[in-house]
């Protein structure tokens, strides 16, 4: 079965507020072998809800709508819901009893506006809602000639999810075949996403029972193997078999397999090859660092550095001679090289690492444009230095040149191995 998710606020098509709801939602769903095929936002206008629903109902099997279920006038989700379906609202009296009881327990006045949380779909199941005052609902109704799960859930988020988990999911585990989903999640570094497609599109395709997405991050792609079947070790073996496959064919370009960052993979060879890594970094300026230190116990194997961005710095912190930048310039292959060096003398680790480019937008020269980048990689033996140019804005290039770096580590573990 597939599903849509319809969030409902008008603040949530502002800048201001993002919908984290349909996130839960979606991840709830797919445990249950339901798939989300359609989210939509919309506003709190009546024709524009009615709308969105009615366009759910024509596409979908399980609609959840998710806010607009308060007491004030732009509260419209359940009156848009009831002329969308074709059907009435009824009031019940016991929740609006609560409601009062509520109201008086706490002291305060029960206004007349409220009483509209107590109109229910006809024919729903009204869900609970300890945790706010209005309630949440369940409609199994027919849409036309086919059958529609409707579902109303009130829009906080700390009155959504247990409201989810205690009452939705039981429900939906007696109402759906079992269906069990299994995802798998292959991260591949620097390469683009057209050139990874056609190298594995002519495998992917020969899968059609396993949901093949391509995602485009900086400096890498994602992708995604989503397959649905009656036992989660069918399911397993089908998107296992086919990134097997895939595998094979990038080799190396994939540093994780199981959705791991980069950076998890960089400190987990570091750790089982007992080593420690340092970093000078100019052009980054800490990006590396920030990265491997944001991985809880990362100290065991990253030691430190530095931020070299002066030229004094990089002589006095990481130990690059200074005739070596006025005869190169700071930004060249031989101070790549002997940052990584120096910081790995300086920190006393057995790998080091030097990072220098220009990030721009300034600072940049025919012989030496901006996003031109050196990386360095010394283990005291062998020092490896790569040239990249980069695209893009300041952001973007030192984005790239954090990625690329970290990769570069990578690389030099693997081949150590």
């Amino acid at each position: 079965m597939n599903s849509e998710i319809i969030a409902i606020g008008s603040e949530l098509l502002t800048p201001h507020r993002q919908d984290t709801n349909s996130l839960f939602v979606t991840e709830r769903l797919n445990t249950l072998g339901v798939s989300v095929v359609f989210k939509t936002i919309v506003g709190d206008r009546p024709r524009h809800l009615i709308s969105a629903i009615q366009t759910a109902l024509s596409r979908t099997d399980i609609i959840v709508i998710m806010g607009g279920l308060g007491p004030t006038e732009d509260d419209l989700t359940r009156e848009a819901a009831a002329h969308s379906l074709g059907i009435a609202l009824k009031r019940d009296h016991t929740i609006l009893a609560g409601l009062y009881t509520r109201a008086a327990e706490r002291r305060s006045t029960m206004t007349r506006n409220n009483e509209k949380q107590s109109d229910i779909l006809e024919g729903a199941i009204v869900l609970e809602n300890p945790r706010g005052t209005a309630p949440g609902q369940w409609l199994d109704t027919v849409y036309g000639k086919h059958r529609k799960l409707v579902l109303l859930l009130p829009g906080p988020p700390s009155e959504l999810k247990p409201m989810f988990d205690e009452q939705c999911m039981p429900l939906f585990k007696e109402l759906l075949p079992n269906r069990f989903m299994a995802v798998r999640t292959l991260k591949v570094a620097l390469i683009g996403e057209s050139a990874a497609d056609a190298r594995i599109a002519p495998i992917y395709q020969q899968y059609s029972d396993v949901e093949t997405t391509i995602l485009a991050h900086l400096g890498d792609i994602q992708l995604s193997l989503v397959c649905t079947k009656a036992t989660m070790p069918a399911a397993r073996a089908r998107v296992d078999e086919l990134a097997g496959k895939i595998e094979e064919e990038l080799e190396d370009l994939i540093y994780s397999s199981e959705g791991e960052t980069l950076e998890q993979i960089v400190l987990y060879y570091l750790g089982m090859k007992a080593s420690t890594l340092s970093v000078a970094e100019s052009c980054t300026g800490g990006l590396v660092a920030e990265r491997l230190t944001s991985i809880s116990g990362a100290s065991r194997s990253f030691w430190g550095g530095a931020v070299v961005y002066s030229n004094e710095l990089k002589t006095e912190l990481a130990g690059v001679p200074a005739d070596m930048i006025e005869r190169h310039g700071a930004v060249s292959r031989e101070v790549a090289g002997a940052l990584a060096e120096g910081i790995r003398l300086r920190c006393d680790t057995t790998y080091g690492l030097g990072v220098t480019g220009i990030a721009g937008p300034t600072g940049g020269s025919e012989e030496k444009p901006v996003g031109l980048v050196y990386i360095g990689v010394s283990d005291g033996k062998n020092t490896e230095v790569i040239e990249r140019r980069f695209s893009g804005d300041r952001a973007r290039i030192r984005a790239y040149a954090s990625q690329t770096a970290l990769d570069q580590v990578r690389r030099r573990l693997m081949q150590d191995c």
